[in-house]
């Protein structure tokens, strides 16, 4: 399963939509609380997340889900590039960083390679 955190209602549909339309299973949420707090959390097998966001951004969304343990590949997407803020993510983990809008190959291929080095969602140590 695919989760989309977005707080932009017409851009997480879309990519909700999009993803779907590349043949997978797809969840959203308008926030990184949200999806915190969904018990489909350890299902999910890619996390893709909007750098900005209210509350809590995609980096820290990240951030979070790898210091609770959680080991799920994430794609990140903003309107606003930010070279610093994109090197750093990446260098933190992050499976791919886009920008919106999304091309449809890009993203494709990121959810590809995401879910190839996809482990079990929560460490069992």
């Amino acid at each position: 399963m695919i989760s989309i955190v977005d707080d932009d209602q017409s851009f997480r549909e879309s990519m909700r939509q999009l993803v779907i339309l590349l043949g997978y299973t797809v969840e959203t949420f308008p926030s990184a609380s949200d999806f915190l707090a969904s018990p489909l959390l350890p299902e999910t097998a890619c996390l893709v997340a909007d750098v900005q966001m209210a509350g809590m951004t995609g980096v820290e969304l990240h951030g979070h889900l790898v210091d609770a343990g959680y080991a799920i590949p994430t794609i990140l997407v903003t309107a606003y590039s930010d070279e610093a803020v994109r090197d750093q993510a990446l260098r933190d983990g992050v499976v791919c960083f886009l920008s919106k809008p999304v091309d449809v190959d890009h993203l494709d291929r990121c959810l590809r390679s995401a879910l190839r080095s996809a482990t079990p969602s929560k460490d069992s140590s």
